[in-house]
């Protein structure tokens, strides 16, 4: 819904003049089959421009909105360690309706960004407003270019595979696979710290889960051990580390619960079954 700006009409008496003419020109011809009101004209003021300024591209208007230029700069949160889904979102958004403008760049950047605040759903909100050619299977009997010049469909696919071992708890396997392309060093090279905010992410989801972890076990779930290992438990997540186990305190997710189940049964639910029991076979 569009707010009245009265304002305007004071800044521009022309227009004003122009759009009553107009307003009470189009009730004689077609005339209501109520009286006009006051509100209804202010109305029809306010429509006119939009109604103007339809199918104007955006980046060839010329009064672009401000808003625009901040989801079209919305890719500083890349350099600034910050999130924005909504802005990452309505720039895909914007791509689709402006193809022109696409960047693969930028695309592939709101991806990975999407990766480090996982396991919300943001990657596949994004991936789904992407053209569908991109979302087409590489054949495999294909020519892999080399890092750097590979083909937008490609480093979708493979930020896909980490989405999927992220939101399947492979976390080794996903260290493993981040580590085997160099592909993937130059999709995440533009998003500071992803290691960092993938690794407070896996802590997250483990610290509402469990209590007490083998070192050995969540050193390959971090993908890090040694000094660095021990760093992040200690500074980062405020864990300790005891006999070769990981301790994680006691929250509300963690808690063991007992669970109690009452049911409240009625004899008036048995009373068929009981019936059925006095009854003589035919």
């Amino acid at each position: 819904m569009h707010k009245l700006n009265l304002g305007n009409f004071f800044q521009l008496p022309f227009f004003f003049l122009w759009t009553t003419s107009q307003f009470f020109s189009h009730l004689i011809v077609s005339p209501p089959t109520t009286p006009p009101t006051f509100l209804s004209a202010l109305l029809f003021l306010h429509t006119q421009p939009i109604i103007r300024n339809m199918g104007v591209p955006f980046d060839f208007a010329p009064d672009r909105p401000d808003h625009i230029d901040a989801i079209l700069n919305g890719l500083d949160l890349c350099e600034e360690k910050t999130y924005d889904c909504y802005a990452n979102l309505a720039l895909l958004k914007l791509y689709q309706f402006n193809p022109h403008l696409t960047k693969d760049e930028t695309i592939t950047n709101i991806l990975v960004k999407s990766l480090t605040v996982f396991p919300s759903p943001d990657f596949s909100l994004a991936l789904h407003l992407l053209p569908p050619h991109i979302l087409t299977p590489i054949s495999a009997s294909s020519a892999l270019p080399a890092a750097g010049d590979a083909p937008l469909s490609e480093a979708v696919q493979k930020l896909a595979v980490l989405n999927t071992l992220l939101s399947s708890a492979n976390y080794s396997q996903f260290w493993s696979t981040l580590d085997s392309d160099d592909l993937y060093a130059d999709l995440i090279a533009d998003v500071s710290g992803f290691e960092e905010l993938i690794r407070i992410r896996i802590a997250s989801t483990i610290s509402q889960s469990v209590r007490e972890i083998a070192t050995s076990e969540l050193e390959n779930w971090l993908g890090m051990n040694g000094e660095a290992f021990e760093k992040f438990i200690k500074e980062v997540c405020g864990w300790t580390i005891e006999n070769g186990a990981v301790i994680v305190p006691l929250n509300k997710e963690n808690e063991a619960k007992g669970t109690v189940v009452r049911e409240n049964v009625k004899i008036e639910q048995f009373s068929r079954v009981i019936k059925r029991a006095y009854e003589q076979p035919a």
